[in-house]
């Protein structure tokens, strides 16, 4: 076994959980960065309809990063399992096949969006000039989707190698290129929204050309596909693929309830909801990353069959996140006067800027909390657990809270709605995950990755 892959499973859990976590947030900072930017850039124009216009847009290009994010997990988690059970064969055989029907899946779902996209805008609320910018700026980034799959997909599977690192310099060459080509297309050519769409495209194709340089120099590359390798993978791959992209495509929907329910209080609650919805990943980065991080940790120790080594992991990732919560909290608490005067915030824009830098960043623990059981059910075999967590989560968990904090609170109760949504369903979340790591585990043989993974040896030793 690999240095990489060994060392998930020896040594000091915490460590690793931080390493791979701060690692994997790096990148991910770099693109959540060049998105706050943008937005500066953006309310720099002085033109409110402009900032709406990027909270619409965002809103669906989450529904689509969201498809992506769940073959990424798909791809890191069949891979991880492979590796942790020695076999490098199979891993070869998952990350060639999940990165080809990445691609497949990633073109057909970018043009369902893409030519749906002047309906979906106007379903959120958005109308007028501000509907006009939010569809031309989606037109133009919607299509680059199959290449941001390729990136997160490879850097899934580089992860799932132990190499986080590599995994991370794809995200932060194309977080720099997008900060190079801002300031040009937006200022330079007077291109306002439609350069900032432009940096964004070409900054997911230099993710997913460094995501996929590394696999092919340092781990043997994209093998050959063979059409009765595609039909025989394509059930394992879709075992954790399907509830994984249903699972991800429940935050967006959530997010479009809680974009709906801010558009009742005007441009100026939803641009205060679009800077909200940019510092919130810059602020939690390492958070949003822990999960991809912890993924192949988990897989790995349940691959080698030892579940005090994956009791003990999720432990150290939920430590890991009241860490980081409560000193980011404390910062944003800090800046939250020059953070608003960042964006010339004013009114209800402040307000909801406020909000957020304060009490309402403590509860993102229970995000956390909810991101780390996710990937404890997508790895141990149960990822129809955090489809069910995450859909009730967004839907049954957050319409009435949303709309009754709303009425009672105006635009800030749409805010405070949505994080006590988190909190109900972090702690379900929490609980489940316990049982599930408490129930006896399966013997390899009887598992459903060890039926999946021994079919798929002595399928390729018959070849």
């Amino acid at each position: 076994m690999a240095d990489g892959q060994a060392k998930f499973l020896t040594g000091n859990l915490f460590r690793h959980v931080t390493v791979m976590s701060l690692t994997s947030s790096v990148g991910l900072m770099a693109i959540f960065a060049v998105d706050f930017i943008d937005m500066i850039f953006i309310a720099m124009l002085g033109k409110a309809e402009l900032a709406a216009a990027v909270g619409y847009a965002a809103t669906i290009l989450f529904f689509t990063t969201s498809f992506g994010i769940g073959m990424a997990i798909a791809a890191g988690a069949l891979v991880a399992r492979a590796l942790g059970a020695g076999d490098s064969l199979l891993a070869e055989e998952r990350r060639t096949h999940a990165l080809i029907y990445g691609v497949l899946f990633g073109v057909a779902f970018a043009a369902l969006v893409w030519l749906n996209v002047d309906p979906i805008v106007r379903l959120l609320g958005a109308t007028g000039r501000t509907a006009e910018l939010a569809v031309d700026y989606l037109r133009i980034v919607v299509p680059s989707l199959p290449f941001l799959m390729i990136g997160m997909m490879g850097g899934a599977i580089l992860r799932a190698h132990g190499d986080a690192r590599r995994a991370m310099m794809a995200t932060i060459y194309g977080g720099l290129v997008n900060a190079v080509l801002d300031p040009i297309l937006i200022f330079g050519l007077n291109l306002e929204l439609t350069g900032a769409a432009l940096a964004s495209v070409a900054a997911r194709i230099v993710i997913a050309v460094t995501a996929l340089m590394p696999i092919i120099q340092h781990y043997g590359g994209i093998g050959r596909p063979r059409f009765v390798g595609m039909l025989r993978d394509l059930v394992p791959i879709a075992a954790i693929a399907f509830p994984a992209i249903l699972t991800q495509l429940a935050t967006p929907i959530g997010q479009a309830i809680v974009t709906r329910a801010m558009a009742e209080f005007g441009e100026a609650a939803v641009a205060g909801m679009a800077i909200v919805g940019r510092l919130s990943p810059l602020a939690f980065g390492v958070i949003f990353a822990l999960s991809g991080a912890v993924g192949p940790i988990l897989g790995q120790n349940f691959g080698a069959h030892d579940m005090n080594r994956v009791r003990r992991g999720l432990n150290a990732a939920l430590l890991f996140t009241g860490l980081v919560i409560v000193a980011v909290s404390g910062v944003l608490f800090l800046l939250r006067a020059p953070i608003a005067d960042l964006f010339d915030a004013q009114g209800v824009t402040r307000d909801l800027v406020f909000l957020f830098c304060g009490p309402l960043s403590l509860l993102f623990f229970f995000n956390g909390v909810l991101f780390v059981a996710n990937a404890t059910f997508n790895n141990l075999g149960h990822p129809f657990y955090s489809t069910f967590l995450n859909w009730g989560r967004n839907t049954v968990g957050m319409v009435p809270l949303v709309y009754l904090g709303s009425a009672m609170v105006g635009a800030q109760g749409v805010l405070l709605g949505q994080a006590l949504a988190g909190v109900i369903f972090g702690i379900l979340a929490w609980m489940l995950a316990r049982r599930v790591i408490a129930e006896p585990p399966q013997d390899k043989e009887d598992s459903e990755f060890g039926r999946q993974g021994r079919l798929m040896s002595l399928l390729h030793l018959r070849r």
